[in-house]
Formats: C-alpha cells, sequence, structure tokens
C-alpha cells in the first residue's frame, strides 16, 4: 500500500462552459474513492499561452490520496476525456486541462510525467491560485515556499483576475 501524499492540481479550461467543467471537475475529484479533497482556490481568468484562443479559466485543488503517481494521472486524463479534452496540439485550446503541479516533496522524472512540473515556476496562472492555498508548500527543487517563488514571479502585464469560486 502506497502511503498517503498531498498533491496540488492545476485546473484550466477555455472551451466551452469553462466554469461549470471546472466546478464538475472538481466535483468528480471529490467522489473520487481514493482522493480526499482539501482546498480549492478561487478561479482566475488568464491569457492564453500558445496560438490564438479563448482566455482560460484557470485554478489549482489540493487533494491527498494513496494513489501512486501514475495512476492519479490516469485518473487526471480520464476526467479530461469526459469532459471532451482532445489533445490536438501543444498549447492549444481545451475543454480541461488537469495537470499534476507538486507531491509533498517527491522529484518525479518519467517520459509523461515530471513532478513539479516543469514550467509552474513560470507561470502566475499557476502560481497565483497556488499560492491562495498552499503558501507554505515549500517546492522541493529550489527548496522555497510557493508564496517566496511568487513574490519573484514578474507577471504584472498578464492578465490574472480573480472569479470568486
Amino acid at each position: 500500500m502506497t502511503d498517503l501524499r498531498f498533491w496540488a492540481i492545476g485546473l484550466g479550461s477555455n472551451l466551452g462552459d469553462s466554469r461549470s467543467i471546472l466546478d464538475n471537475a472538481i466535483d468528480r475529484l471529490k467522489s473520487h474513492p481514493q482522493i480526499e479533497l482539501i482546498a480549492v482556490s478561487s478561479w482566475y481568468i488568464t491569457a492564453p499561452i500558445g496560438p490564438p484562443q479563448p482566455d482560460y479559466l484557470n485554478g489549482c485543488a489540493m487533494i491527498e490520496t494513496s494513489l501512486a503517481a501514475v495512476d492519479l494521472l490516469n485518473i487526471l486524463h480520464a476526467i479530461e476525456s469526459e469532459f471532451g479534452r482532445v489533445r490536438r496540439e501543444i498549447w492549444g485550446a481545451r475543454t480541461l486541462d488537469l495537470d499534476l503541479l507538486l507531491s509533498d516533496n517527491l522529484i518525479i522524472n518519467l517520459p509523461n510525467l515530471q513532478i513539479p512540473h516543469p514550467r509552474m515556476l513560470e507561470r502566475a496562472f499557476v502560481m497565483v491560485p497556488l499560492a491562495e492555498i498552499a503558501p507554505d508548500w515549500v517546492e522541493p527543487k529550489s527548496g522555497q515556499s510557493i508564496a517566496t517563488l511568487l513574490n519573484k514571479l514578474e507577471y504584472s502585464n498578464d492578465k490574472l483576475i480573480q472569479n470568486s469560486k
């Protein structure tokens, strides 16, 4: 049996009724028998990265589970598929994006899974909502808290508008 671990998950949507999709994705996580939902951030309207596309609604959630990393990733991909996610192009528009960001002090380097998420520290749309729910969480590669890392991130030009829970 695997020990219980805390996980940070990034959520995003920019196709369809994004607010409803994200709320329902949270409900799916909450209803999974092996996942305990600990916290959910506010939703943030953010500018897209990549090809021209609509703005995103982004946020973060913290869960606790005994699932192995790859099993949890498979569950997230299954939830994405339930909401019509089709992987066509990198950084393209999507109905739902669920990313594993952090897990305690775990570092994983697999071809299809890297923990901590390799680009999270440069993305305000991840760091702002993550700092809202887990400011003291220490990112294992830097040894610094999420709040400290957010303070170092320059994002004043980014579109980041809080949209209540």
